[in-house]
């Protein structure tokens, strides 16, 4: 895994005609060495690959990433990745455009005088298609966001804050094997549920209201991300109405998901279901995006995407919302991998409207 990713890494080299490429960005530490810890850099040539780090792991680089040579800094992490540079001769340096902070880059520019350091390049687009083991852990990932969804329908109840629910969700991930929250919880209840992103408040929750709690779990570095809206209670006309056609439209996205297929073409098909219901201006962001290291990563499915064609191992989420001022709004979610012939659903928690009664 790791010999065949830095395989691709010496390829840009190649392609770029450069001599050496400085890897900082912190999932990007993970993902071509295998080493877990921060404040550390490495430095891939064509035959060489070191692990620039300190003190406090150099065991730990010891025992994640025995492919790479590791350097241990005790003045600086950039003054010593540039006397590595300099000792292994290089004359042309890329760096990762959007991971080098401009002061870093400044610095590390200062102290490589002499030395080509003008090559930004982007390596998220070798993370696209994921490997087998990388599938497996957000499998798991979403298994355990399942669960805690199948846990916290037993846990709400009206007078219950946001934040309560929230704390609910994330402890029962904790407990059942995730590192950390995917990202900062989002419970929106009532009119709040018209906020894409309402994180969580000390707002009660009210008997009648719509609960949206969108959260994700982390296993091994990789996130899953799950949206599901449920009704605190008998949902009225409306509510059942619109609730069924959001996830109509999040069905029939679900149909379009497939290997070949553009990113832009699977967004409309959801715009094109709210359409036919008169609600597609209320659904105002991108249909989804991709996961993996990092909760956000590209392929996006929306009307921007630059996607021209999904591929097998890729992994997007499918999540149309509706978000009506005044009134509230829900959003349904899965993470799905990309297959030939389909899109499967990694998220499996029931989509039918849950009403929670007597509680």
């Amino acid at each position: 895994m790791i010999p065949d990713r830095l395989k691709r890494l010496r390829a840009i080299l190649e392609e770029k005609k450069l001599d050496a490429l400085l890897v900082n960005k912190l999932v990007h530490l993970h993902y071509f060495s295998g080493f877990r810890g921060d404040d550390s850099v490495l430095i891939i040539t064509g035959s060489k690959a070191l692990l620039v780090t300190d003190s406090r792991y150099v065991e730990q680089a010891g025992q994640q990433a025995p492919l790479f040579e590791v350097v241990k800094q005790e003045e600086g992490l950039w003054k010593k990745a540039a006397e590595c540079l300099r000792s292994l001769g290089c004359r042309n340096v890329g760096f990762e455009g959007d991971a080098l902070y401009y002061n870093d880059y400044a610095r590390m520019a200062g102290l490589l005088e002499g030395i080509g350091f003008r090559e930004a390049v982007d390596l998220g687009a070798l993370r696209q298609v994921k490997e087998a083991e990388e599938i497996s852990s957000i499998r798991r990932a979403c298994e355990i966001a399942d669960r805690a969804f199948e846990d916290v329908l037993g846990f709400l109840r009206p007078g219950i804050s946001e934040i309560e629910v929230a704390a609910h969700l994330e402890n029962c991930m904790r407990q059942l094997g995730s590192e950390e929250p995917s990202f900062t919880t989002i419970v929106a209840s009532g009119e709040r549920g018209s906020l894409p992103h309402g994180i969580a408040t000390e707002k009660l929750i009210v008997a009648g209201e719509f609960v949206t709690m969108d959260y994700g779990a982390v296993y091994q570095g990789y996130h899953s991300d799950i949206t599901r809206t449920v009704c605190m209670g008998t949902a009225d006309g409306r509510q059942r109405e619109i609730y069924g056609n959001v996830l109509k439209a999040q069905l029939a996205a679900l149909g379009a998901i497939r290997a070949g297929v553009s990113g832009r073409s699977v967004d409309q098909v959801a715009r094109d279901s709210l359409e036919r219901d008169g609600l597609v201006q209320y659904f105002g962001h991108g249909l989804g995006h991709s996961l993996g290291l990092e909760i956000h990563e590209e392929p996006r499915l929306s009307p921007h995407s630059k996607c021209e064609q999904l591929e097998p191992g890729m992994l997007v989420t499918d999540e149309p919302g509706v978000y009506i001022p005044g009134w509230g709004g829900l959003r349904i979610e899965d993470t799905v991998l990309v297959t030939e012939t389909g899109g499967e659903p990694l998220t499996r928690s029931s989509k039918q409207l849950i009403e929670l009664k007597g509680q």
